[in-house]
């Protein structure tokens, strides 16, 4: 089990760390990656050695961030894991070292505690949020291509600063990158407007599988890796799916199953203020935080709805029979 930390003792730790490698989770999105990439840039302007390591490709949206991606160009002698909840969220590619991380800088409620350090904000929109104070607390300047590299973790963590998680602090944050040189308007139509066709696929794909469930409150969508590899859609390009189901109305859970290429499926729950995603994603051995939570399940796509939905219901029931106690 990990020891937590405060962020005085984290900065101290890798301000005096060599060979600092930077671990992002498997399916990257916004906020691993910027985390990664400002960290990586914060420690090369001090003069150390770093790399960022990913299991899985890199959408090439995220090019501006300029990461030199790990191919054991060096020995790592301090490993830092960066927006990760637990071990399962490494891949397969990045096992060599998951049990070697030294430090993990997170804001998921759920984190397993499986770094020697953690440095755990649950109150943090994003782990961009975190990163953004430490590289100050380093002494060093934020530039315009750290500040990027936040932006970009603040504002897709957050969905562009719609979602319930967003806070005072996340545009606090973001003002302060815009007045470093954050190019938010490049920024907010690469992450938020920009479609391939491929994308635009594979959501009429995923619509047609669209299934109510539980008198409607419950919306679910579902892609196999059939679909995806048919349409030839990159694992980037299915980033802001998940929020499809929930942004029904009358829908209080939404859920996207994605077939990952092992054949198990990638579970996305994202719910309605009130009612809680971990406690649906915690019983098939996820975590994340209380209005987006995730899982994998092994296992065939009925065996896998079945599972998943029957965790929805059985929240659910609890969720209205409180709703019903206090209506009362």
């Amino acid at each position: 089990m990990s020891e937590s930390i405060q962020m005085t003792d984290a900065v101290s730790r890798l301000l005096k760390a060599e060979n600092l490698l930077f671990i992002c989770h498997k399916n990257p999105d916004g906020d691993t990656l910027g985390a990664a990439a400002a960290l990586y840039w914060a420690l090369q302007s001090l003069g150390k050695t770093a790399g960022v390591f990913c299991a899985d490709p890199i959408h090439e949206r995220y090019d501006y961030m300029g990461i030199e991606l790990f191919h054991e160009q060096f020995e790592p002698g301090y490993i830092v894991a960066v927006d990760i909840a637990g071990k399962q969220l490494f891949g397969e590619k990045a096992s060599p070292y998951v049990d070697r991380v030294d430090l993990c800088i997170d804001h998921h409620g759920s984190n397993t505690g499986f770094a020697e350090y953690l440095l755990l904000d649950d109150s943090a929109a994003a782990t961009c949020e975190m990163i953004y104070d430490i590289i100050l607390a380093m002494g060093v300047t934020i530039d315009k291509r750290m500040a990027d590299c936040l932006y970009t973790g603040v504002s897709t963590d957050t969905g562009c600063f719609r979602f319930t998680n967003t806070t005072a602090r996340s545009h606090r944050v973001a003002s302060r990158l815009i007045d470093i040189g954050a190019d938010i308007s490049v920024l907010n139509e690469l992450l938020f407007e920009n479609k391939s066709k491929q994308r635009i696929a594979i959501e009429q794909v995923a619509l047609s599988t669209l299934e109510y469930h539980f008198d409607g409150v419950c919306a679910l969508i579902c892609m196999t890796r059939e679909q995806i590899e048919g349409i030839g859609v990159d694992d980037g390009d299915l980033e802001g799916i998940t929020s499809i189901p929930r942004s029904i109305e009358g829908v209080l859970v939404g859920i996207t199953m994605r077939q990952q290429v092992s054949g198990s499926f990638k579970i996305s729950v994202r719910t309605k203020v009130g009612l809680d995603a971990v406690a649906i994603a915690v019983g098939l051995g996820g975590g994340g935080h209380k209005q987006a939570a995730g899982c994998e399940v092994i296992g065939g796509l009925e065996f896998a709805k079945d599972a998943v939905l029957a965790e929805v219901k059985r929240v659910l029931d609890e969720y209205l029979q409180k709703d019903e106690r206090r209506n009362a």
